[in-house]
């Protein structure tokens, strides 16, 4: 019959296999899970490790590793598909649209589209997710590092293929999208260069009724009118900016646009003859100098 020491081994052992197995599982969880593993010895010399604080227990200094994942297909220049299905919407920029169905293609959206095949197709990315995981469309929200580290979404902005689009609560990396855009814009690079993405005075935007996609307007803000859900900012008694409650904590005080001229950034909205571009980070209304 086994002696009571030689059982107390094998469970030692058996115990301290188990515990390493748990180790490499925590090692092995992704960097946003946030485990942290604690570990000690017992009386008789065996190791354990756990996500529950024991007093003299360690806690270990653990590197998460990443997961990686090969890029199937690249949309345009900010939309990619992996391997496993999954589609990702590239966060904190908007890229120039490409042509698809009846819409015509974005100035610049065949450019972005394909510095992003040259870099991404059929290589391996691993995603930093932000605090929404997915958008309406059931796209993953993501940035994109290559295994050499460069970070995909920067790295389109600093060519001036894209322009920085931040979508709160997704704040992640805001102000290095920022800085390269400044960057990007001083160089006159990519759609910065070009005159479709040339900032339009307010005053002439009923002749270019037409226009659509992203832009750039500049208006003097005449007066600040508050409804429940939103502030607006008015240029005219037709063209408006607005800003939802919800995020005013982001901006500075908005009192502080009056009589001000400002760039503002965005999708403009129509309806009838009246104008309507949604604010949503203060980095899409810049001041201006008067025009």
């Amino acid at each position: 019959m086994q002696s009571n020491a030689a059982a107390d081994h094998h469970l030692g052992n058996y115990t301290g296999r188990l515990m390493k197995l748990l180790l490499i599982l925590l090692l092995c969880l992704p960097p946003w899970a946030g485990a942290e593993v604690y570990h000690w010895r017992d009386a008789k010399g065996s190791e354990h490790f756990s996500d529950q604080f024991y007093p003299h227990a360690k806690l270990l200094d653990i590197k998460p590793g990443y997961g990686f994942y090969t890029v199937k297909t690249v949309y345009d220049g900010d939309t990619v598909m992996l391997e496993d299905g999954r589609k990702v919407r590239l966060l904190g920029i908007n890229a120039p649209e490409v042509q698809h169905r009846d819409k015509m293609a974005d100035a610049g959206g065949e450019e972005a589209r394909l510095w992003l095949i040259n870099k991404l197709q059929h290589a391996k990315v691993r995603m930093e997710i932000d605090v929404e995981k997915a958008d309406k469309y059931g796209r993953t929200l993501a940035h994109l590092f290559t295994g050499q580290k460069e970070h995909i979404n920067l790295s389109l902005v600093k060519a001036g293929l894209a322009a920085v689009s931040i979508y709160p609560p997704n704040l992640l990396y805001v102000d290095e999208l920022l800085a390269a855009e400044k960057q990007a814009e001083k160089a006159n690079l990519g759609i910065w260069r070009r005159p479709e993405y040339a900032a339009i005075p307010i005053s002439s935007l009923i002749n270019k009724a037409g226009h659509s996609g992203w832009m750039r307007l500049v208006g003097k803000v005449v007066n600040i009118r508050y409804s429940r859900k939103y502030i607006y900012l008015e240029f005219t008694g037709q063209v408006d900016a607005r800003i939802e409650r919800k995020w005013l904590s982001l901006f500075p005080d908005v009192n502080d646009y009056l009589d001000k001229t400002v760039e503002i950034r965005g999708w403009l909205n129509k309806s009838k003859q009246h104008f309507s571009l949604l604010i949503r980070h203060p980095s899409a209304i810049r001041q201006r100098e008067n025009m």
